[in-house]
């Protein structure tokens, strides 16, 4: 079953339609829109300053997504795909964003709209990633900018996956 808790008695709040996995965790202050889904060992802490997730956002096995207290607050789009054991910390993700495997994104960075973080790539703090780019490498740079078939054939079909996997677990 799902270890979902209050933190200092606030509860987290999910959206319609959303597939928790049963050893996902989700604590605190954490409110997700409709269509989310939160996979095998993802980790979402709302303890230490609030996560606030769009619809349609994918946080996939492994990953987790905190803030630093009292200081950043994670607050995540539309549409967004969290890859396996990524790290969101305490950042803005922009709407149609696939934020790969492996990767990290560090406090106060921005995510533009339509953008891709390649897998592993280390987004440090205060980086403004341009929407429609993609950023690859460690620390991430910019290494091109996003074709319309990426962003269809990529941000969104992955999206559009994870909700069909999802409701394989209904």
């Amino acid at each position: 079953m799902s270890l979902i808790l209050p933190v200092n008695g606030v509860m987290p709040v999910m959206g319609e339609d959303c597939f928790i996995a049963p050893n996902a965790t989700i604590v605190g202050d954490v409110v997700m829109g409709d269509q989310c889904s939160v996979w095998f060992n993802a980790v979402i802490r709302g303890d230490v300053n609030s996560i606030r997730m769009g619809n349609k956002v994918n946080v996939q096995d492994g990953a987790v997504i905190h803030c630093t207290f009292e200081k950043t607050k994670a607050i995540i789009g539309n549409n967004v795909s969290i890859g396996h054991n990524a790290i969101v910390h305490g950042c803005v993700i922009y709407d149609n964003v696939l934020i790969g495997m492996g990767s990290i994104v560090m406090d106060n960075a921005q995510i533009g709209s339509n953008s891709i973080i390649a897998a592993g790539a280390v987004v440090l703090e205060n980086t403004v990633v341009e929407p429609g780019s993609i950023y690859a490498g460690v620390p991430a740079k910019k290494v091109k900018d996003i074709s319309q078939d990426l962003i269809s054939g990529e941000i969104n079909r992955i999206a559009e996956n994870y909700l069909k996997y999802s409701k394989w677990f209904k």
